[in-house]
């Protein structure tokens, strides 16, 4: 399961974009806390902090401790704003968890031991992957990490679906017949690549004898001529 990780924060008496400008200028992000019932908190967080969390990966599966001065707040990333050239955090939007509350949430899919897969490994197949992340709906101290999927033994052709997963019972949101990814047979692309250049080599082959035709024919009749 994730691991709760702490945030330093700081309450922001002013919001709007002028305010949000000042606080970029200090080097935080402004962010904001809500939901439980309770009215929203504007608060600015470290710029530095968070893009290495975010770029980290699985930012918006993680439970942060968000202390701000004396006050803690439990809360989950629901989304996040970059800069379209520069790539640096504009903004956050926080969730605040409660015991006895679910969020749903997209947590990766990894597959694992692609090695011990006959159908990869031996036979040149290709896994195909279809969803990289599923939708669960689970309590925030039990969002895994990741979910793993073991392809020792795999074969061309093979489907992996939703139910073929170790999920938290009930937490997946689709269906269990959903495809998550197959295993598909050798490209025939390598075939269709030879046989595309060898009748791009025939054609030169045609025009080069085409035109020495012509440059013989040329020839002949300017000999004709001179007599």
């Amino acid at each position: 399961m994730s691991v709760v990780k702490t945030l330093e924060a700081v309450a922001r008496d002013r919001v709007g974009k002028g305010a949000a400008r000042a606080v970029r200028r200090q080097g935080q992000i402004p962010a904001v806390v809500y939901g439980a019932g309770q009215p929203p908190a504007a608060i600015a967080i470290d710029l530095i902090r968070t893009r290495t969390l975010i770029y980290a990966g699985g930012f918006k599966t993680t439970v942060f401790e968000i202390t701000t001065g004396a006050k803690k707040v439990r809360a989950i990333p629901r989304d996040f704003q970059l800069d379209p050239v520069t790539g640096v955090p504009l903004h956050v939007d926080f969730l605040r968890v409660v015991s006895g509350q679910t969020v749903v949430v997209e947590v990766p899919v990894h597959f694992v031991n692609e090695d011990q897969a006959p159908g990869i490994k031996q036979r040149g197949g290709t896994l195909n992957i279809s969803a990289h992340t599923v939708s669960l709906d689970v309590a925030p101290d039990q969002i895994p990490e990741a979910i793993e999927v073991d392809l020792t033994g795999r074969e061309v052709g093979d489907i992996i679906h939703a139910a073929d997963l170790k999920l938290p019972a009930g937490t997946y949101t689709g269906a269990g017949t959903d495809v998550v990814a197959n295993i598909v047979p050798p490209t025939v692309l390598g075939a269709e690549v030879e046989a595309e250049e060898a009748a791009i080599a025939e054609a030169q082959s045609a025009e080069a004898a085409e035109e020495k035709a012509e440059a013989e024919a040329e020839g002949d009749t300017e000999e004709k001529t001179e007599e």
